[in-house]
């Protein structure tokens, strides 16, 4: 059978395909020290299971609104309301399955052959991919190590033309857990208003893991007069460690929320009725949990970003949010395995680290920012220690 054009214009997610090779391997016995997974090593807070539960034993196992439970969505609009100070009518939020789902029907809801997506590098692996699959064309911005990988308004007027239709922000990122400052976001506000014909997609999914003080400012917050050209999306799968549960959102202008709407009820018609109802409680309910998996994440982050940097050819900027740290490899390049073979690329020392010390991470590349590799430290201290040491002696073996 022949496929569609839109299928060779996309590739695997390399993220997911990395997973995928440490479960192979896993399989055939072998004791993978895995950093590649970006899923909290934590389990759904127990509130939000009975929530779940409580769903099912009342019959709430119907179908729900095409854009999700009245419930849900008033949750969401408390949330914008209180986090950013949004007044965000219920018709105007959406829920998927998942924050991944959101984004790819806003992209379908909006583009056209030959519009341009604007995506700062380093950016998540389907940013790129979701967009050619949609028929438009990602415009890739590199946001260098020494601007703190953020996109800076310079470098955004000069990717801008008349064929953009949406800039790409995501903060705190995957994969550097890099965050704009609410003057950062202005200083692109400011080039934006400039471009009224560019809308705002804000990926906000890791907002609440956050080491810095105060909250993670939201360009549709800091700045009113693009409030209706933003689409803000979020989720409850990293926050409250439930990926398995696919329940993202997305807030913005009525008339994309309705073309997604529309688009959904062909696709997946709505969301599941029990994970809203786990994603209500989990929003409305105590929040402990989030505080307690932050300080534990913090302490995480602290302890990698040190080993690190304590490792010769290796260095790594400390994130402000999320649970990633990407490591700039520039002193191992040129260097030589123990079998003789040259380091020339991040997929090489990605490589060798898995070889070599069963260590499993995903090389910058697959993030638009060749030289560097992502660790996630959303898993235990003990395999985070073992990998770090591993990281430390794969390197000194290389001369």
């Amino acid at each position: 059978m022949s496929t569609a054009q839109r299928v060779s214009r996309v590739k695997p997610s390399p993220s997911t395909a990395a997973a995928q090779r440490v479960r192979e391997l896993k399989a055939q016995g072998l004791d993978i020290l895995d950093l590649t997974v970006g899923e909290p090593d934590f389990d759904t807070p127990a509130h939000v299971k009975d929530a779940a539960i409580e769903a099912m034993r009342r019959g709430a196992t119907k179908y729900t609104p095409v854009n999700g439970t009245p419930d849900l969505r008033a949750a969401i609009a408390d949330r914008l309301r209180l986090r950013h100070g949004l007044d965000c009518p219920r018709d105007r939020i959406v829920v998927g399955g998942g924050g991944k789902q959101v984004i790819f029907l806003a992209l379908m809801a909006t583009l056209d052959a030959g519009d341009e997506v604007v995506i700062p590098a380093p950016y998540w692996v389907s940013y790129p991919d979701m967009v050619l699959a949609n028929d438009g064309t990602p415009v890739i911005v590199d946001c260098p190590e020494a601007d703190g990988f953020k996109l800076t308004p310079e470098r955004l007027a000069h990717a801008l033309t008349d064929r953009t239709r949406w800039v790409v922000l995501n903060s705190p990122s995957n994969p550097t857990g890099a965050a704009y400052t609410a003057g950062e976001l202005r200083a692109l506000a400011e080039v934006l208003l400039d471009h009224p014909h560019v809308q705002v997609l804000t990926d906000e999914i890791y907002d609440e893991i956050w080491y810095g003080p105060g909250r993670v400012p939201s360009i549709a917050g800091v700045e009113p007069r693009l409030t209706d050209r933003v689409f803000l999306t979020n989720g409850v799968s990293k926050t409250y460690a439930m990926t398995g549960w696919r329940i993202g959102y997305g807030a913005g202008n009525a008339e994309l929320v309705g073309a997604i709407n529309t688009l959904q009820s062909q696709i997946s018609s709505r969301p599941s009725s029990i994970s809203q109802a786990a994603a209500t409680a989990a929003l409305t309910g105590d929040q402990s949990f989030v505080r307690d998996c932050v300080s534990v994440y913090r302490g995480r982050r602290d302890d990698v970003v040190k080993r690190i940097n304590d490792t010769p050819g290796l260095s790594c900027t400390p994130p402000s949010g999320g649970f990633y740290a990407f490591v700039n490899r520039a002193g191992v390049i040129g260097r030589r395995t123990p079998s003789g073979d040259e380091i020339r690329t991040d997929e090489d020392f990605a490589a060798h680290l898995l070889e070599s010390r069963r260590v499993a991470v995903i090389h910058g590349a697959a993030y638009g920012s060749p030289g560097y590799f992502r660790i996630s430290f959303a898993t235990s201290h003990d395999v985070l220690t073992a990998a770090c040491e591993g990281i430390a002696h794969a390197c000194a073996d290389l001369s």
